[in-house]
């Protein structure tokens, strides 16, 4: 299910920039796609109450100690209380590594807000995964 919705996000991102070709400068077209399927899976998000999965990528991001079953659902449960912005800003800053700037520049927000909702993002998570210490 999250390979398929992933799938058609892909190619619905690419669908709008073949759309737009002639209005997107070349040197924006990064920038473009990545702003397109981020707001293509905030959309998604929002409409279906949907929260994806990371297989395998929590473990990278936010586990200190080897993680088990258990560890991963509790991270999962704890990104899913976060509204999409929210959880799409970590995501983005800790398991992709994006640098601020690029994570406003493809979410629309400035840079100080989207600090100031990664610290809020980050405060949930710790007091939603208590004493485990999971949290960077």
């Amino acid at each position: 299910r999250d390979r398929d919705n992933a799938k058609d996000i892909v190619q619905e991102t690419f669908l709008r920039l073949w759309m737009k070709l002639d209005a997107v400068e070349e040197a924006k077209c990064r920038s473009y796609l990545l702003t397109t399927a981020y707001n293509l899976i905030v959309d998604r998000s929002r409409r279906r109450k949907y929260v994806t999965r990371y297989d395998g990528g929590h473990e990278n991001i936010l586990v200190v100690h080897q993680p088990n079953a258990g560890v991963k659902e509790v991270i999962d449960r704890a990104l899913g209380t976060l509204t999409p912005t929210q959880r799409s800003l970590v995501l983005m800053r800790d398991l992709e590594g994006y640098s601020y700037q690029e994570m406003a520049e493809i979410t629309g927000l400035d840079m100080t807000k989207v600090k100031v909702y990664l610290f809020r993002a980050r405060k949930a998570m710790r007091a939603r995964l208590g004493d485990l210490a999971l949290v960077a």
